[in-house]
């Protein structure tokens, strides 16, 4: 356990550390802490799995016990989970999104390697689409707009494991980016440890970006489908950062400095997906 006898693992990282808002004032102020609390339930899940200092056993016994208290046991040791099972029953919303993300974080504890794309998105589906598919359930939206969230929630995972395709290898190691396209590429994880992308690990990162473009342009239906006119312009400014990130990643080394959207670049970003936003989500 932790020194304050919780079996979560607080990290210290914030939503200032996301590529993409959390709980803005977009989003109505009666849900926002509901947004907050998930995303504190997320967090810290996703930090016990990333733990450097917990065998993978206690990582998987430790998200046992969050999701026995989500599910109703006495949970004063997993505070975050408790608090999101309040919130669950508050807003009448199915707890699958909150154990799907379990789910992932079990995987994250015991699986290092990604063999091929389809692997990836498989745990993408785990990883990010039930955090899309827990906001639109919030705000009460069409579960039609499922496969737009589900298409963004994943462009921004990839765009993440890209980021810090190095530091996840170094610290956790753990790699997502597909083995297959590093073996014919002629590249291999090792090529991580570089303080700058080879050819072929180039080649590799190039084929991520590539796969991950018609995932943004699926995406781009979402604000569209979003009748809740806050989460509709959110929804925008995702997009338009994921876009930029995309764009950023496509031509920028994330071996050779942290990819990244300085303030000018997401103020750019944030008026474009408000002023597409206002146009129903066209794009």
């Amino acid at each position: 356990m932790m020194p304050d006898g919780t079996v979560e693992h607080a990290s210290g990282k914030g939503s200032q550390d996301e590529n993409f808002p959390v709980g803005s004032l977009l989003i109505a102020a009666p849900l926002r802490r509901h947004v907050h609390t998930f995303y504190r339930f997320a967090r810290n899940a996703d930090d016990v799995a990333d733990a450097t200092d917990l065998t993978a056993e206690e990582k998987l016994r430790r998200l046992d016990r969050m999701a026995d208290v989500l599910n109703g046991a006495e949970g004063p040791d997993a505070p975050a989970a408790a608090m999101m099972r309040v919130s669950l029953r508050e807003c009448a919303i199915d707890p699958i999104h909150c154990h799907e993300l379990l789910d992932a974080f079990r995987q994250d504890a015991t699986k290092t390697r990604y063999a091929d794309w389809g692997e990836l998105m498989d745990y993408c589906r785990l990883s990010a689409a039930p955090v899309g598919r827990y906001l639109l359930d919030l705000h009460g939206e069409s579960r039609d707009t499922w496969p737009a969230s589900d298409a963004l929630c994943a462009a921004l995972q990839v765009i993440n494991h890209l980021q810090d395709c190095a530091k996840d290898f170094l610290k956790i190691d753990r790699v997502y980016i597909p083995a297959d396209w590093m073996a014919e590429d002629g590249t291999g994880i090792e090529d991580l440890r570089r303080p700058a992308a080879t050819p072929g690990l180039r080649r590799t990162l190039d084929r991520a970006v590539a796969a991950t473009r018609p995932l943004v342009e699926q995406a781009r239906r979402l604000p569209g489908g979003v009748k809740d006119r806050g989460l509709r312009a959110e929804s925008a400014i995702i997009v338009a950062l994921a876009e930029r990130l995309l764009q950023r990643l496509d031509r920028e080394d994330p071996l050779a400095k942290r990819v990244k959207l300085g303030p000018a670049a997401i103020a750019m970003a944030a008026a474009g997906g408000i002023f597409r936003s206002f146009l129903g989500g066209r794009s």
